[in-house]
């Protein structure tokens, strides 16, 4: 909850620190999860089988006395869960003498001398007879058998939580993934001469994985999609956001253009949203953000003394900070540098020694260190964002002074922000539910990547 000016501009001045401490980080590249690429040799039933010495196919060597006589192996690695499938294949060399192959997965405790399927947290599908096993000895009727030639798939679908098995390229059938912990991609050979080859990704799969996985947005899609709304309920989230941050021209345009929408928009029904908050100083607020962005930094400042003084009143303030800190990058940006240091000493040198405010004043000043600042470590000063970030916190600040106002919360956030931080908060949370498994929702690349929310 925002509470007074300053916890409005702290708000803002944690922005501009988060922006420092991730300056040079690419923020769309996801820690690479290890994924299983050969098969575990030393985990594995290794009285019954053989494994070549590439790790990459294994052979049954036993005689087959009792049932317990399996020769399984599991993969190096787990299955990775930051994804939306995991899949991998197992081409059939040799059925051996009864063609009791077996592919699945598995936990770590899983014992190496049974069939992935016949003990508890383990799944497997089995040639000899085309069964499914879940967690017992007995095993329900699932698919086609298969045998010499036959190339079999295991996959993890982590937007259903489901386990899904492939025959040569085709998927026979699904089952409901009950556990949450790390599973191994798992094979068993069980009869004599019975010889299977894994493929974890390195040579292409004979199942088309990324068509199933495009197959699958597009059922997530189509979820979406059904959802009913409000009719022309985008229109209103759009127009609240062009008044949250005083685009008045946009706005204009924007409502010139949905008169001649077919059928034309209900001005009157879709002006749901609060706009006697949003239209609080709207004009004012459009030529501040249009002064900021330009880096007209005086010419800001001079509008906020005559005719919002509360709001740059506090010299210690943060939004006072931002702008002169906004004042010197600009001075450095047009190679002023000793107009820049002068500007320094006066305005910035007062917040030296303020625990909030040094590391922000350190980056500043270090950018009189480069010949080329905007390449530096600190060159992110220099974006767009970081005046679109000066420019909104006065928008905020205007907001606040209106007598009228009655959500703080709508200082800061315009109701489509407000509707995208649900929606994030919304899809973390189903992922935890599903013990953490599945894509991360990262929305600023739902954004970039030029795909359509549906409203």
């Amino acid at each position: 909850m925002v509470n007074g000016d300053r916890d409005l501009g702290s708000y803002f001045l944690e922005l501009a620190w988060l922006g420092s401490a991730r300056a040079g980080i690419d923020m769309d590249v996801d820690e690479e999860e290890a994924s299983p690429t050969e098969l575990n040799t030393i985990n594995c039933s290794g009285g019954f089988l053989v494994v070549s010495t590439d790790k990459l196919s294994v052979q049954y060597t036993g005689v087959n006395m009792h049932g317990y006589d399996v020769g399984a192996v599991q993969a190096n690695r787990p299955a990775p869960v930051k994804r939306l499938v995991y899949y991998f294949e197992i081409t059939v060399r040799n059925a051996g003498a009864k063609g009791q192959i077996a592919i699945g997965f598995t936990t770590e405790s899983f014992k190496m001398r049974r069939q992935p399927g016949w003990e508890a947290n383990s799944y497997g599908y089995h040639g000899d007879d085309g069964h499914l096993y879940r967690g017992h000895g007995k095993g329900d009727a699932f698919g086609p058998t298969f045998t010499t030639g036959d190339t079999v798939g295991g996959g993890i679908n982590y937007a259903t939580q489901e386990f899904f098995f492939t025959k040569n390229g085709v998927v026979v059938g699904t089952t409901f993934k009950d556990v949450k912990g790390p599973l191994f991609p798992t094979v068993a050979v069980h009869s004599q001469n019975e010889e299977v080859a894994v493929n974890f990704g390195k040579d292409p799969f004979v199942f088309d994985l990324k068509a199933f996985e495009a197959q699958e947005r597009t059922k997530l899609q189509m979820m979406i999609e059904k959802i009913s709304l409000p009719q022309n309920i985008s229109y209103g989230i759009v127009r609240s956001y062009l008044l949250h941050y005083g685009y008045e021209e946009t706005l204009n345009s924007f409502d010139l253009a949905s008169k001649c929408t077919v059928p034309p928009i209900n001005m009157a029904q879709e002006k749901s949203f609060n706009e006697q908050e949003n239209m609080y100083a709207l004009s004012q607020r459009k030529t501040l953000r249009q002064l900021i962005r330009n880096g007209k930094i005086d010419d800001a400042l001079s509008i906020l003394r005559e005719s919002h003084p509360q709001i740059v009143q506090d010299d210690k303030s943060a939004t006072c900070f931002l702008l002169h800190c906004q004042k010197f990058i600009e001075l450095v940006r047009v190679g002023e540098l000793e107009e820049a240091v002068k500007y320094g000493r006066i305005e910035l040198a007062r917040y030296f020694g303020l625990r909030e405010f040094e590391e922000l004043v350190q980056d500043c000043v270090a950018l009189l260190a480069y010949e080329q600042p905007q390449k530096s470590s600190v060159g992110y000063l220099l974006e767009e964002s970081q005046r679109e970030l000066v420019a909104d916190t006065v928008n905020a600040m205007i907001l606040s002074t209106n007598p009228n106002l009655k959500d703080s919360q709508g200082c800061l956030h315009s109701y489509l922000e407000r509707l995208l931080r649900q929606l994030t908060a919304c899809c973390l949370k189903r992922r935890s539910l599903d013990g953490d498994q599945g894509e991360a929702f990262l929305l600023h690349r739902v954004l970039n990547s030029g795909k359509k929310i549906k409203c």
